[in-house]
């Protein structure tokens, strides 16, 4: 029976109205959150060797708020004055909001997909003129760029931060009966932190196929993998396993 879960991200920002919390009660669960991964910032100095010229690019491309964070950081760094004509085209709506930490929100320079990048480059598609700059982690999707690549969109490069496994030594892995990973980044650092991990009867849950691919090529047995036709969010998703598993074992939901 699942009793603990552990989920690599950081705790959100409101726990009373997380999702996860109305599982933990529905479910009489304890759920607690832990950040796998770590970014840190490439130096300007390392950054000018990939001799990638920021000015040289007339739109941006975002797919997180790290690329948003440490993209105006290394503009910072550099003393790059980006234009008031750069255009951006953030992966999601929250995430071009959150441009507004760093620019003057107006339409006709900010665009945002739905969630994923085929919705963005539908968008992109339509400024087939402009030269984009693609900020990137140093462990990024090779989709996107295969993407641009097939459809002939002019773009660069810029990787702009790392992303690290974080120091796990104060976990206790095998007190937990689910693992929920949400980047291959993260089960990578599993790998790192507990070398010697055995999953046993521990379930493991993914978000996405690339992370599901990394579970499988690291020997493990993958117990859940979101989203579904059903369940198109990670707690949705495992709402229903839960709720099979509760109901399979006889137990009491709510």
């Amino acid at each position: 029976m699942i009793k603990k879960i552990l989920v690599s991200q950081p705790q959100p920002a409101d726990p009373i109205k997380s999702p996860y919390n109305e599982l933990s009660q529905k479910y009489n669960l304890k759920v607690d959150f832990y950040k796998f991964i770590k970014v840190e910032g490439v130096p300007s100095r390392v950054f000018r060797k990939d001799k990638v010229s920021i000015l040289d690019h007339s739109a941006v491309i975002f797919t997180s708020r790290n690329s948003v964070d440490h993209f105006f950081r290394m503009c910072k760094e550099m003393r790059v004055e980006v234009p008031d004509s750069m255009k951006y085209f953030s992966i999601s709506e929250s995430t071009s909001f959150y441009l507004q930490k760093y620019v003057q929100y107006r339409k006709r320079k900010i665009f945002h997909g739905k969630q994923n990048f085929k919705d963005l480059l539908e968008i992109i598609k339509k400024h087939k003129d402009e030269k984009f700059l693609l900020p990137c982690s140093d462990i990024y999707k090779q989709t996107l760029p295969k993407l641009l690549e097939e459809n002939k969109i002019a773009y660069s490069k810029a990787v702009i931060y790392k992303t690290l496994a974080s120091d796990l030594s104060d976990l206790d892995i095998n007190n937990y009966d689910m693992l929920i990973f949400f980047s291959p980044s993260g089960v990578q650092s599993l790998l790192k932190n507990f070398p010697d991990f055995i999953q046993g009867e521990t379930k493991i849950a993914v978000f996405g196929p690339t992370t599901a691919k990394a579970v499988k090529d690291a020997g493990f047995k993958l117990d859940l993998n979101a989203p579904t036709k059903t369940a198109p969010s990670m707690t949705m998703a495992l709402d229903q396993f839960l709720e099979k598993a509760f109901k399979k074992n006889g137990a009491r939901v709510g």
